[in-house]
């Protein structure tokens, strides 16, 4: 019997495989491991020195002994509550790879393909309460949208690039693309991404045909010399100075991605304390409410179990700043920003037009980072009113 939004369009080229999350049993033993004496630094609870000592105690207590404790086989059915597949995927100048991803598919005939793209820290995970609420509200028959939710290789399920070569700028977005043409969707599609996903948006935005608009909560703009800095408001001089500060107080993790990373993989994928520490913390920092920690164990052990999210850390952060600022990738088609609250870096919006073409813009007073996994209904609304402004100009 067929489950519902599982039909994929009848005009694919190729047909994804259906895949079943199921960790093995020997794999959920690993959890017990010792969390060294507290520091100065670590007895520290503002997050300004890092993770906390007492944070990450409770966070493993959470794993192992207390009375609601994370049990990641209720995760994993979760996930497996929505439709499961993997597709082999070629884009340009790289091997075939697989690429795992979520989708929900309608039976309308004249339903509107979306592409959903995460960043670091991220995964497919961040995009489900999104799909659910999308299941709360429509039937199959009246879905309106068919959504597409990979994982960047490397990360999750979708397998990770090649060992004897560096993979370049172009080539995951590429990949996506090539992803969303299979599944017949070549005629047109909207992208919506944040983080990692926005630099990938833009790039196929501007490479790729099929792609009709963009949409993103995520851009970073240095002042461009035609906007006079006195005609921005006094909260975008306030975002722009809290952007100032990232650099200073927040980013030597982007350093040693940038220039250190097998040293940080090896690390990272060692210990899973470290790892726990290592994305709690910008869990925790990022975000406007804190997450919670049933959602951050969830996303750490995803990362823990496949092993990926740490063989591409060089060339996912890599050159985004030449992606958002030089002219050859200024977006052409309609562009959408949404800005939340508390995301690392807000662009005024007389800035972001010197990017693309901008046609449709949204500020908000709460969410952060991870606006899908914190604020899901506003997400939802965006994404729906950004489609509803573009789509009937861009479709063929």
């Amino acid at each position: 019997m067929t489950k519902p939004y599982s039909p994929i369009p009848k005009n694919a080229a190729a047909v994804p495989a259906p895949f079943h999350i199921e960790i093995p049993e020997s794999q959920l033993e690993e959890f017990k491991t010792f969390i060294p004496s507290p520091t100065y630094e670590s007895a520290q609870e503002d997050g300004k020195l890092g993770i906390s000592h007492k944070w990450l105690s409770a966070a493993k207590d959470e794993w192992l002994n207390s009375d609601d404790r994370f049990d990641w086989r209720k995760s994993e059915a979760n996930i497996n509550s929505f439709l499961n597949f993997k597709a082999k995927v070629k884009g340009e100048n790289v091997e075939y790879l697989e690429i795992h991803f979520v989708g929900l598919f309608s039976e309308r005939g004249d339903a509107i393909p979306v592409l959903l793209l995460h960043g670091w820290p991220g995964s497919f995970l961040e995009f489900l309460p999104l799909l659910q609420l999308m299941k709360d509200e429509y039937r199959p028959a009246t879905l309106p949208y068919h959504l597409t939710v990979p994982g960047m290789p490397g990360y999750g399920f979708s397998t990770p690039p090649p060992i004897h070569r560096e993979v370049n700028i172009l080539e995951v977005p590429a990949m996506y693309n090539q992803l969303m043409v299979n599944l017949g969707f070549g005629k047109g599609y909207i992208a919506k991404g944040g983080d990692i996903g926005s630099r990938n948006a833009r790039i196929m935005a501007v490479e790729h045909e099929a792609y009709k608009a963009i949409h993103l909560n995520l851009i970073t703009v240095n002042p461009p010399d035609s906007v006079p800095y006195d005609t921005i408001s006094g909260k975008e001089k306030a975002f722009v100075a809290r952007n100032a500060e990232l650099p200073r107080t927040g980013s030597a993790y982007l350093t040693g991605y940038r220039t250190k990373p097998a040293t940080i993989g090896l690390v990272l994928s060692s210990s899973l304390l470290t790892l726990l520490a290592w994305i709690g913390e910008k869990s925790l920092a990022w975000s406007d409410t804190s997450l919670s920690l049933h959602s951050i164990l969830k996303s750490v052990t995803l990362y823990w179990f496949t092993e990926h999210g740490l063989s591409i850390l060089r060339h996912t952060l890599k050159d985004s700043k030449h992606v958002y600022e030089s002219p050859d990738y200024f977006v052409k088609k309609p562009l959408g920003y949404s800005v939340f609250l508390k995301e690392i870096a807000v662009s005024p919006r007389s800035w972001v037009k010197t990017t693309g073409q901008l046609v449709w813009f949204r500020e908000h007073d709460a969410g952060g980072h991870f606006a899908a996994l914190e604020q899901p209904e506003l997400f939802k609304r965006d994404l729906e009113d950004f489609i509803g402004k573009v789509w009937e100009d861009v479709k063929e």
